[in-house]
């Protein structure tokens, strides 16, 4: 039970780069990858900025080796992407020497591809069309797929706690090496954009139709994004003779049950998740270097999450940002990907910027970090994913 996760593999896509290196140069330079949406008909088109993906569904097909016609969603080749960058990264050539599983996270699944062909089973003439889609459609899919596509066998599971999922999965996965019932598991999450998460968040009316501006007293909302991010979490003796990138010490789950789609005022939910983590890791606020925050932009969130951040660190906020305003928000995927921007800020003691922060929030006594700093050790990292109907996590990395 007491055994370390070793982490050993990182695996990424977004809307600022296809991989480690071209996200490592984005976050280096400042570029965001929020811009305008081109790979979904939707009459929001031109009325809110999307963190997207540069690639269309038979690029990605092209670039996996995939024949062009394969049925498969969105979601599944975003995660096939990210998932065999974490592979390769682990040295991983025998997936059969260690009891190995895969945890894989969503929150849209194969909507992307229902939504464009369920008018199809309407008529009697297309309706057997749709039928050979609609296996797809449910959010295991993706998981049994990249699951057999990197030969995966031992454990397949798959998590769906809207946008704290993938860092519930990276935190099942840990307990399962912990309770020695696997040795190896690639855990994190992949989420696509589609019109059904648009016109979703269009109906909570807290999307910015500029980029978004995390913790900044002026934020008007949330720019959506899609990609995908998996880490590989391998006990000691799995991971003997690797790199090992970090360390998962420590993990808390909860929930607050205060609302459907907002997080409690005084964020008690955010706060008994990072509690829960800190116990877990035997660490103190006070050794924590970055906190990667959740930080959506939106006036609840921040307020909430920050809140909550000043409770638990007592007004002693380490260095703090979001990376939302690179890559958007991803929904059931960002905490996959801001696992892996963790384990990227303890390789090469960086902590990222909140880029487009101008204005102090008056609620909160921290200002989030504006430029990208290497300038001290980056040691233990706190990085948080809260969902709506109050599930909220925390995850923290140390280094090895």
């Amino acid at each position: 039970m007491n055994q370390k996760i070793c982490v050993t593999g990182i695996g990424i896509i977004s809307a600022i780069g296809d991989n480690v290196e071209q996200t490592l140069d984005s976050v280096r330079t400042g570029k965001s990858g929020i811009g305008a949406l081109n790979h979904i008909a939707t009459r929001h088109k031109n009325d809110i900025p999307i963190g997207e993906v540069k690639h269309t569904n038979q690029e990605l097909m092209q670039i996996l080796g995939l024949p062009t016609d394969t049925i498969i969603t969105r979601t599944t080749l975003l995660g096939m992407m990210a998932a065999k960058e974490a592979f390769v990264w682990a040295g991983i050539k025998d997936v059969k020497e260690f009891r190995t599983g895969i945890i894989s996270a969503t929150s849209v699944g194969g909507m992307s591809v229902t939504e464009i062909n369920y008018k199809d089973y309407l008529n009697p003439e297309t309706k057997g069309d749709f039928l050979k889609y609609i296996e797809t459609h449910d959010c295991g899919d993706s998981s049994e797929v990249i699951a057999n596509f990197l030969g995966i066998k031992d454990h397949i599971s798959t998590i769906s706690t809207a946008c704290s999922s993938s860092a519930n999965s990276i935190m099942l996965g840990a307990r399962l090496i912990k309770n020695n019932i696997l040795d190896r598991v690639i855990v994190g999450g992949t989420d696509s954009l589609s019109k059904f998460t648009i016109n979703g968040f269009m109906t909570l009316m807290i999307l910015d139709k500029e980029q978004c501006k995390p913790f900044d007293a002026e934020r008007k909302g949330l720019n959506l994004g899609e990609g995908a991010g998996y880490i590989v979490l391998e006990s000691e003796r799995a991971a003997g003779g690797k790199e090992i990138l970090c360390e998962l010490t420590g993990y808390g789950n909860s929930n607050d049950a205060y609302h459907q789609t907002a997080s409690s005022p005084t964020g008690e939910g955010a706060y008994l998740a990072m509690e829960k983590a800190f116990k877990v890791s035997g660490l103190k606020p006070e050794n924590i270097d970055y906190i990667n925050a959740h930080g959506t932009g939106t006036e609840v969130n921040d307020m909430s999450e920050g809140t909550a951040i000043e409770r638990i660190f007592n007004n002693k906020v380490p260095k703090i940002s979001s990376t939302k305003a690179f890559t958007g928000h991803t929904l059931g995927a960002c905490g996959g990907i801001e696992a892996v921007l963790s384990v990227l800020a303890i390789k090469y003691n960086m902590v990222y910027p909140s880029l487009n922060h101008k204005n102090q929030m008056s609620e909160l006594k921290f200002t989030p970090n504006k430029e990208l700093t290497t300038d001290q050790p980056i040691n233990n990292v706190l990085s948080n994913s809260f969902g709506f109907g109050g599930n909220s996590a925390a995850l923290i990395f140390s280094r090895h």
